[in-house]
């Protein structure tokens, strides 16, 4: 397989595994010597075992950071701060790594395309999100604003002392639905969840206070 065979069968996908490749009689040996060489030519971009990217040269669109943290990590979905800023919950700023959650373990994955962080979620809680389609027509699994909330919540030790939620500078609140996000804790004993729950009511109601203040002006 040379480079221009390599290109139409890649075509438009902007992330691509060997599986895609091994049509035909191509033999996997040969195949991974060729993405080696590729590789060191700076033609291709590995970003894990058996998952690649054209380099830029070749790229017919970049891949989007989202749709890479889907595909390095089977599972997976994006959430915690990366979905909150994406959905205008807090401000936007440049992360470090795209965050996601996964039911394998912790984790930080360094490729050519940039940092990604997952963290490990049990089972039970791997629900609330959906596909999305970006500007680059990429189409990505992101939490819902309310999942990405509670999943940070729940993952971060002391989320419910109110000046972590300060920190956290939330607004737009109206996209998270607290019922929803009480019920998809899963234990609504939890003091916890309670504590959590009295201060964003509290934030959701200064924010709705401070529209038409913001509209008299």
């Amino acid at each position: 397989m040379k480079l221009r065979d390599l290109l139409g069968v890649v075509g438009d996908e902007p992330v691509f595994d060997t599986g895609l490749l091994l049509a035909g009689d191509v033999k996997p040996g040969y195949l991974r010597r060729q993405l080696c060489e590729w590789v060191d030519r700076g033609h291709v971009l590995q970003l894990r075992r058996g998952l690649y990217a054209l380099a830029p040269p070749y790229q017919k669109a970049p891949p989007d950071p989202f749709l890479v943290a889907n595909r390095l990590v089977r599972g997976s979905y994006v959430s915690l701060e990366s979905a909150l800023s994406h959905h205008g919950l807090i401000p936007e700023f440049g992360f470090r790594a795209v965050q996601s959650v996964t039911p394998g373990r912790t984790q930080r994955l360094e490729t050519p395309l940039g940092s990604f962080v997952y963290r490990g979620l049990r089972p039970s809680l791997l629900h609330g999100y959906r596909q999305e389609q970006q500007p680059s027509g990429q189409r990505v699994l992101v939490a819902t604003p309310t999942k990405a909330l509670l999943d940070l919540l729940y993952l971060t030790p002391g989320s419910d002392d109110p000046a972590y939620l300060e920190e956290l500078r939330l607004q737009s609140l109206d996209q998270v639905d607290l019922g929803e996000l009480a019920r998809m804790w899963g234990r609504p004993g939890s003091r916890k969840l309670k504590r959590i729950l009295v201060r964003l009511e509290e934030l959701k109601a200064e924010e709705e206070r401070a529209v038409p203040l913001e509209a008299a002006r």
